[in-house]
């Protein structure tokens, strides 16, 4: 399985696409939001993602008590939901100018939209890919338009169960579409690592015949890199440009140079994978030395017999194979040996 974002094929033998997901670290700052396309780009990333929203897009403005956030919350001092959205959202006005800093640079670029007419927007600078945030999974006239687009569809599990992720994939199928990747997600802020699960990863690409990867609310880069070893496509992390900053998504953010160390590392555990082999690779032939061997320990004469005091198995690995051992003691020689004669079969009188 694999489908194209841009100049980048994921999937089935590619690179871990990785997505710096900007979220609100642009702090409302038009310049902070150029900057973090930028870091985004120099942590090697391979593209930045956006959210496509407004407060009044995405909630309604009112103290009800089922608008306000709770005191557990991380974001209870935004009050309600419209405070916290109007505070995170990335003005549609920065989009263009966001998007050709990230065309500028070569980097792929997209975003998540939370209602439809976020889509009509985003249509209108030709996106190439589209991202469902695990509350909108529940949201079949969402999919079904984003899916109508034809682009290729990420799909956050975070708020979703199997019956939820099958309805979805089935309703984009049934435009047919066909590039999907679902990223397995917990919902929660930072996440504990005991509640990542991310033995999913590769159950969902078997069960739903999609690719998969992570869409990352741990704290660090361990479960990101282990995502790759479970053979995840796709990796989604925050970025921030730096500790300093304080906005609605720093706290369980990257900054640039913990992105940095991640994608780099990601990159060392892509080749360390490798493939499936058992023979010496060509770095480790000058090491075939220092296998054992069996070398001559003590003097020995024409006609002595061979001994374990007299022949050993020890390192370098010129002499004949330790596997012989157990045969040739007892037998005779042929011709004189001194210690450190490397053994040879060719030594033995038959």
């Amino acid at each position: 399985m694999e489908f194209k974002i841009g100049n980048c094929l994921i999937g089935d033998n590619h690179s871990t696409f990785i997505i710096a997901e900007m979220s609100a670290n642009h702090g409302g700052k038009i310049e902070t939001a150029i900057e973090i396309v930028r870091a985004a780009k120099r942590s090697g990333a391979n593209a930045i993602k956006l959210q496509t929203y407004t407060a009044d897009t995405i909630t309604i403005n009112s103290n009800n008590d089922e608008f306000l956030i709770p005191k557990s919350s991380p974001w209870h001092s935004y009050k309600n939901l419209w405070n916290l959205y109007d505070s995170a959202h990335t003005p549609w006005i920065w989009h263009q100018e966001i998007f050709n800093e990230a065309k500028k640079l070569g980097l792929e670029i997209f975003s998540s939209p939370f209602d439809e007419t976020a889509v009509d927007f985003l249509e209108e600078l030709n996106v190439k890919a589209y991202k469902i945030a695990s509350p909108e999974i529940t949201n079949i006239p969402l999919i079904e338009k984003v899916a109508k687009t034809g682009k290729p569809i990420i799909i956050s599990s975070g708020l979703s169960n199997f019956e939820d992720l099958n309805l979805a994939i089935k309703t984009i199928r049934n435009q047919g579409n066909n590039d999907i990747c679902v990223l397995k997600c917990t919902t929660a802020y930072p996440c504990p690592p005991e509640e990542a699960n991310l033995l999913t990863i590769p159950d969902i690409s078997s069960k739903l015949q999609v690719l998969s990867g992570i869409s990352d609310h741990t704290l660090g880069s361990a479960a990101p890199i282990a995502s790759v070893v479970l053979g995840g496509d796709i990796i989604e992390k925050h970025i921030i440009l730096n500790d300093n900053e304080d906005t609605a998504d720093s706290f369980f953010s990257m900054n640039e140079d913990e992105f940095t160390k991640m994608v780099n590392d990601i990159r060392f555990i892509e080749k360390a994978l490798g493939k499936v082999s058992y023979e010496i690779t060509n770095s480790a032939l000058p090491s075939l030395k220092n296998r054992s061997s069996l070398y001559v320990s003590e003097l020995i004469k024409k006609g002595d017999v061979l001994s374990k005091d007299n022949i050993k198995a020890v390192r370098p690995g010129y002499g004949a194979h330790p596997k012989f051992y157990k045969k040739i003691i007892g037998k005779t020689v042929n011709k004189n040996l001194s210690p450190g004669d490397r053994f040879s079969l060719d030594f033995i009188d038959e």
